[in-house]
């Protein structure tokens, strides 16, 4: 009987609920499994103690970073851990947007501004400011070019706070298209849902969001599912990933760009698609006995 944790964090007033994990839990145990909720930071548990130890709502992570990574590197040692503890490092500093587009991969124009550098934003276009370490749109907010100085402001707030802020464009697609999610497990599409924008105009940036507006089930064209795979094969050695959602918004030429992609703790949204739960318990468990 294989033992396997499934990693969370504590509750808090920023940190969502994780609806998909006691029934993930319990459809674990249910196929034979040994399987328990663990958080991420108490110091209590015995992680070399099970056979698997799967990311799945660590929900502060952006917040204690290098915490976070530090305690994916020891956990990596005692057992398997999936994602696996490189992908965690290289995933949770949103600079790989930058790796992925030299990779040939379409993303969002990203720009990144780091304490020291020129507080240079545009004057010709709407824009986003978010940290290159966030979830939840933690710490995001969009401006129009005359709001520049309540933009600078924010800039200074993450940078005083030991954030890099990235900067692109505000794509008006979104407010058709929404953002759509395909989600992957065991390197194949489990499923894909679609959300509405996140940001609306003037909300402060320290202002808590509704992180996923309007969630619909989604089927995804070709051509998103074509751009997914390219960004999951362009992680850096190409590592086995358990698991990871791929978010795509359209172009100002109606083209899908990824937006973020998920390797870390991604929301599966299996309280929204409930069959795909029997193969999400496959997967942990064949990655459970290798």
């Amino acid at each position: 009987m294989p033992r396997i944790a499934l990693v969370t964090c504590r509750p808090g007033p920023e940190v969502a609920e994780d609806q998909d994990l006691p029934g993930l839990v319990r459809a674990l145990e249910e196929a034979g499994a040994e399987a328990s909720a663990e958080v991420w930071d108490d110091d209590a548990v015995d992680w070399a103690g099970f056979d698997l130890v799967v990311i799945r709502s660590t929900w502060d992570y952006s917040w204690r970073s290098a915490e976070f990574t530090a305690w994916a590197e020891r956990c990596g040692t005692l057992t398997r851990l999936a994602n696996p503890a490189d992908v965690v490092r290289w995933n949770s500093d949103k600079r790989y947007l930058g790796e992925l587009a030299a990779a040939g991969v379409p993303v969002v124009d990203t720009r990144y501004i780091a304490a020291g550098d020129p507080l240079d934003l545009p004057d010709d276009h709407e824009y986003v400011v978010k940290p290159t370490s966030g979830a939840g749109a933690r710490f995001a907010a969009r401006y129009t070019p005359d709001e520049h100085d309540t933009a600078v402001r924010h800039l200074r707030r993450m940078h005083a706070e030991g954030f890099t802020a990235m900067v692109q464009p505000y794509l008006r697609g979104i407010e058709t298209s929404g953002e759509r999610a395909l989600q992957y497990v065991g390197g194949n599409l489990l499923h894909a849902s679609r959300k509405g924008p996140v940001l609306a105009p003037g909300t402060p940036y320290d202002q808590r969001k509704v992180a996923h507006p309007g969630l619909t089930d989604w089927t995804p064209a070709l051509e998103e599912a074509a751009v997914a795979r390219k960004a999951m094969a362009s992680v850096p050695g190409r590592p086995e990933l358990l698991y990871a959602r791929v978010d795509l918004v359209d172009g100002d030429d109606g083209r899908p760009r990824v937006m973020e992609l998920e390797l870390v703790e991604p929301n599966l949204f299996l309280w929204l698609h409930p069959e795909s739960v029997p193969r999400v318990v496959e997967e942990i468990l064949k990655a459970a006995v290798r």
